[in-house]
């Protein structure tokens, strides 16, 4: 089967990095590759007809807001007029970029600077808040979010409760250094190494918890209101999963996944095992807060509940459709069901809309986001990248959810105090499982 990679897609390295060094022409060399291959691959890959002239107005329009807000007062720019050639556009685009290299490099911070800002420029052209440039810090974050980074930490993942203002825990990686120490999910973290969490951000706080691996933190921990003794949990080397899962009261598996990333249908695949070997008799999949990913993985766990059949239809560029079905890899099937909120996008719409059109499930919660379209990234060779609204996609039975969003079996509005996992906290989950046990009960399992 062709396989697109992501709803994010990335396609192959375009060419190979070298040394950036402005030449007599104003730009380099690579930098000039860069343009055009921007230049193309908008003109080509975005799924509806690019304006030519629209970008080349849309790269001057960037570059004289670069010039200007770096001090250049009247900034000298040609008019760029549109071709019927994209190429002859791009190296259009491309001389302008280079005089104004030489006229005003040095005041704005060199060649780079405005090769950026003339491939935003294109980028931004065609009216698409999800084609953009991302420079390579983003592309590299970008990366690091969907696939996970290795860092070295406790092991946890944290909010700020809302009410009290401390650290909250809300789940414990297995096999970590917190894990092992004894931390659960719903403590409530007052003390790190003595320093209060009360105020603190998220980020304030990652940063106390990381460290060095082999260093040691002390953490004062509450439990149900009561004040333990300080723990002392050893740092190590941390892989940030993307799906974390517990057996719930009644035999019901829970299951939330963070997003759609490279691995995250093989952590799905090892903690389904887990919750079946534990004696699962029915599942949860929370996909709420989760905004998407690659589209292969939203396949892969869609195909975890969905036997046979189609799993999504894209729609490129002319109307070219290609249907993806089910890989043959379902488990067992038992009551599903699906938890969604208003942050539930893309990916998670794909896998969710999937499930509730076969009728293997059904969605609890709030409204989709409602993001039916995909992106493919295409890297560039300075390790920035172009992402590009090149599809859209419907579900099995030819829905289009694209700023529609999705609307659940059973309608639960949930309040943003509540603790991730704790039915007790969660009406949504609480819905869940209510549904569920009715699932089981008429079942005789």
């Amino acid at each position: 089967m062709n396989r697109v990679l992501p709803i994010l897609a990335v396609t192959a390295l375009l060419a190979t990095a070298t040394p950036i060094a402005s030449t007599a022409s104003g730009i380099s060399s690579l930098e000039g590759d860069e343009i055009e291959m921007s230049f193309s691959l908008l003109t080509s890959e975005f799924y509806k007809k690019v304006d030519q002239q629209a970008a080349l107005d849309g790269a001057r329009a960037q570059l004289s807001d670069l010039l200007e807000r770096s001090g250049v007062k009247d900034p000298k720019l040609a008019s760029l007029r549109a071709a019927e050639d994209p190429a002859v556009n791009a190296k259009t685009l491309e001389r302008e970029v280079s005089a104004l290299t030489n006229d005003y490099g040095t005041r704005v911070g060199g060649s780079r600077a405005l090769t950026y800002a003339a491939i935003t420029g294109l980028m931004s052209s065609v009216k698409d808040k999800y084609t953009t440039f991302l420079s390579p810090h983003d592309y590299a974050e970008l990366n690091e979010g969907l696939d996970g980074g290795n860092f070295s930490g406790v092991g946890i993942s944290i909010q700020v409760d809302e009410k009290s203002k401390l650290l909250i825990v809300n789940e414990v990686i297995p096999d970590g250094p917190a894990e092992k120490a004894g931390l659960l999910a719903g403590d409530t973290i007052t003390l790190i190494d003595g320093k209060s969490t009360k105020g603190l951000t998220t980020d304030q706080d990652a940063k106390l918890l990381r460290g060095d691996k082999g260093t040691v933190v002390k953490l004062t921990v509450e439990r149900g209101g009561t004040e333990l003794p300080a723990i002392a949990v050893t740092r190590d080397t941390i892989h940030q999963p993307s799906v974390y899962s517990k057996l719930l009261d009644g035999g019901i598996g829970y299951a939330r996944l963070t997003v759609f990333g490279q691995n995250t249908a093989d952590e799905l695949t090892t903690a389904l095992n887990k919750l079946q070997a534990e004696g699962a008799k029915a599942y949860v999949l929370d996909l709420r807060d989760n905004g998407g990913g690659y589209l292969n993985s939203a396949i892969d766990v869609s195909s975890k509940f969905i036997s046979s059949g189609p799993i999504v239809s894209v729609e490129s560029r002319g109307g070219n459709d290609t249907q993806y079905d089910a890989e043959n890899t379902a488990i067992p099937p038992k009551p599903l069901a699906v938890l969604v909120n208003r942050y539930t996008a893309s990916a998670s719409e794909i896998t969710s809309g999937a499930i509730q059109d076969d009728g293997v499930g059904a969605l609890i919660g709030e409204k989709t986001y409602g993001k039916g379209v995909v992106q493919t990234i295409h890297p560039l060779p300075d390790g920035s990248a172009v992402k590009i609204t090149s599809a859209r996609y419907l579900t099995p039975r030819g829905r289009d959810i694209n700023l529609i969003g999705i609307q659940p079996d059973i309608v639960t509005l949930e309040p943003r105090t509540a603790k991730l996992g704790d039915p007790l906290t969660y009406p949504q989950l609480q819905s869940a499982v209510t549904y569920l046990e009715g699932k089981i009960a008429s079942a005789g399992t």
